[in-house]
């Protein structure tokens, strides 16, 4: 007994530590985009803009990668839930990390002119194929090895991939430009790129060597595997898909302000160094590493809803004081801004995951919550950099992108309230939907 108890610990454990470094490696390289996007693609790839529609342009690029997300979680949701988790994470991680590395010796306009910008959107498309694939199954794969109880803890590791990934890309981002100072928009920029080889050969590593979840090995069991799952998530669920996405809102869009267009910001309206920027960021992401599991395990004790409803409203009670901190170009205000920021958006993504997860039975849920995720990316994280830097040029003021933050809060409030409350437990949720009709 003893032996198959210290079996499942032992993979509960591999699937945690692989998930964890798989969704590291992406959002790595996610981040690492956005970052470099901010800081040096309008001069590379737009050199023939002012700097005000160069920075629109290459948030253009950015906004792509997330319109290719939802297209990623519908492929690989459609696999991850006939085929299993384990090898469509495999390949999500080879489709992104690929992706990362061709951007980084991507020749510039200079050298290519006008397919220089084509070939970086056409990379940026795989980059986002390759995370909005990877999120639905990294997150089950330790969600479903874990206890009931424990879910919304075990769901929230997987998510400390976007911390650790943040504070990887911005400490390779800080390095670079330390290391090739004034070289840094020539070359310096892709040498975080290409170090991205490295990390994938480490996480296909580990996740080669995970088994499948138990929750999906159940439903093989039962021959109750999908024909069609996202068609069946989006025919049976659009309620849960739709406020999955719209629930995202204060959490998503608010996040890319905080850790791109702060950049931008920063440097050009405030003119601040980047390199103070960048340590910021650091702290902040630092500080993630232990505020996302706690507010995971504070879901599992106070419930889901609680936790994330005071995130939203911690969000938009925010989103003023946030640029005031900022104004001031005080050091220690501007660390402070950016610190709280982070906190505040993880009350709500710790227990995001479990919250969209379990909306979903086993059967589908790798298709519906990963397009339930995916699709904030479009309404969201995509166009908030955009709209941001829109508004700042119109306006050269922050109070209309304080106020973006606050009406992206009152609609996830609404979404949440409106978000159905079920919870299927293993058993059920390997039925098929015509299965527990016929029952």
């Amino acid at each position: 007994m003893s032996n198959g108890t210290d079996s499942h610990r032992t993979h509960r454990r591999r699937a945690v530590i692989a998930s964890t470094v798989g969704t590291t490696i992406e959002w790595y390289d996610f981040f690492l985009y956005g970052t470099v996007a901010a800081l040096v693609f309008p001069k590379i790839f737009f050199p023939g803009s002012s700097p005000s529609a160069g920075v629109l342009e290459s948030f253009s690029t950015l906004f792509v990668g997330f319109a290719a997300r939802p297209v990623g979680a519908a492929i690989f949701g459609h696999y991850g839930d006939r085929i299993g988790r384990k090898a469509t994470l495999v390949t999500t991680l080879l489709l992104m990390g690929i992706a990362t590395v061709l951007i980084g010796v991507l020749p510039g306009y200079a050298t290519l002119g006008f397919a220089a910008p084509v070939l970086l959107v056409l990379l940026r498309i795989g980059q986002g194929i390759g995370v909005g694939g990877e999120w639905g199954g990294s997150v089950l794969m330790a969600m479903e090895w874990g206890p009931e109880s424990r879910r919304g803890l075990m769901a929230s590791l997987p998510q400390l991939g976007v911390p650790l990934g943040l504070l990887l890309s911005t400490a390779a981002v800080g390095a670079a430009s330390a290391a090739s100072g004034d070289a840094f928009e020539t070359w310096g920029w892709r040498v975080p790129f290409l170090l991205s080889v490295v990390l994938i050969a480490i996480g296909l590593w580990v996740r080669m060597r995970v088994m499948e979840s138990p929750d999906f090995a159940e439903v093989k069991r039962q021959q109750a595997v999908e024909r069609q799952p996202v068609w069946a998530a989006i025919r049976k669920h659009p309620r849960e898909i739709l406020t999955s996405a719209f629930v995202r809102l204060a959490e998503q869009a608010p996040f890319y302000l905080f850790i791109t267009f702060v950049l931008t910001y920063g440097t050009k309206h405030l003119e601040m160094p980047r390199s103070e920027l960048l340590t910021a960021t650091l702290v902040a992401a630092a500080v993630g590493l232990i505020s996302v599991p706690l507010f995971g395990h504070l879901s599992d004790r106070f419930g889901r809803r609680l936790i994330y409803g005071i995130g939203i409203v911690c969000t938009g009670l925010y989103a003023f004081p946030y640029f005031a901190l900022l104004d001031t170009r005080s050091s220690g205000l501007v660390l402070l801004a950016i610190v709280v920021s982070l906190i505040v958006h993880d009350v709500m993504y710790g227990p995001q995951a479990a919250l969209i997860a379990e909306s979903f039975g086993t059967n589908i849920r790798y298709s519906g919550a990963g397009l339930g995720y995916q699709l904030a990316s479009v309404i969201a994280g995509g166009p908030a950099p955009l709209i941001a830097a829109a508004i700042l040029q119109s306006t050269g003021s922050s109070t209309g992108i304080s106020w973006y933050i606050v009406l992206c809060a009152v609609i996830s409030l609404i979404a949440l309230l409106l978000m159905p409350r079920r919870s299927a437990p293993p058993a059920a949720s390997a039925q098929t939907d015509s299965q527990r009709m016929e029952a």
